[in-house]
């Protein structure tokens, strides 16, 4: 389910510090998106962010709740998300600090995938 209109309007007012945030529906779920990356999904109007080595010491209270994730032939895949507390939507200042930490992973896998690619281009065989 993507966010309702009220809880997307939330998530922009809380996270104005961030600067501009865009949302866009994406494979039934709302992602949330920041300078150009994705930093988090809202599923069911619960925000999760975007989690990887060098943040998850900053989510660790987030363990406790299973990842986004979704089923693949019989396989459950979770995702790099965890599940933001409902009591961090209480606490601005420290929801704006964990959207700045998943900004953070947000960027890092961003630039993973604009390495630059080996060239392809063939060279003319001399003869």
């Amino acid at each position: 389910m993507v966010a309702s209109p009220d809880f997307a309007e939330f998530l922009r007012e809380q996270l104005a510090p961030l600067g501009p945030l865009t949302m866009r529906r994406m494979f039934g779920k709302t992602g949330v998106f920041c300078d150009g990356v994705m930093l988090g999904i809202v599923a069911e109007n619960t925000l999760y962010v975007r989690v990887d080595d060098q943040n998850r010491a900053t989510f660790k209270e987030a363990e406790a709740d299973p990842p986004l994730n979704y089923e693949k032939r019989g396989s459950t895949i979770d995702l790099a998300f965890w599940r933001v507390p409902e009591r961090l939507m209480d606490e601005p200042d420290e929801l704006v600090a964990w959207a700045r930490a998943a900004l953070g992973a947000a960027y890092r896998a961003a630039a993973k995938r604009k390495r630059v690619a080996p060239d392809r281009r063939t060279t003319a065989r001399s003869t």
